[in-house]
């Protein structure tokens, strides 16, 4: 994935709540409204497309670092991987940097401690600050 700048010892101005919030508004539509993703996420559509994939812990999303889960959620994957066809698009038009890390310590908080703590100790959690 190509570098973004992103300062990552920010801390947002939003709580999780709000990120709850901001996910129905903005995520749920594709990703679920319980993180679920959409059926079968892992066999490509009829236009070669991935269905969004969940965000709960039978995901893969809590295997990405903060800052390619915030480079994904504000670029769109396409912007991220040459030749890549996706149907998630970028939301920084929409969503501010601070919206962003909002919806993803959302996401986060609703993983088990375990997944949190291995997560922290091989460098994926963006440090607090």
């Amino acid at each position: 994935m190509a570098a973004i700048p992103v300062l990552l010892t920010s801390t947002s101005a939003f709580a999780a709540s709000d990120g709850a919030t901001l996910y129905q508004q903005n995520c749920a539509s594709c990703h679920g409204s319980n993180l679920e993703g959409q059926p079968n996420w892992k066999q490509r559509k009829p236009d070669g497309k991935l269905p969004a994939p969940p965000h709960d812990v039978s995901g893969h999303t809590w295997h990405h670092s903060d800052q390619q889960n915030f480079e994904i959620t504000k670029l769109g994957i396409e912007a991220l991987v040459s030749g890549y066809k996706s149907d998630m698009i970028g939301f920084g038009d929409k969503l501010s940097d601070d919206e962003i890390w909002a919806i993803l310590d959302y996401i986060k908080s609703t993983w088990p401690e375990e997944i949190r703590a291995r997560r922290k100790a091989n460098g994926l959690e963006r440090p607090e600050g």
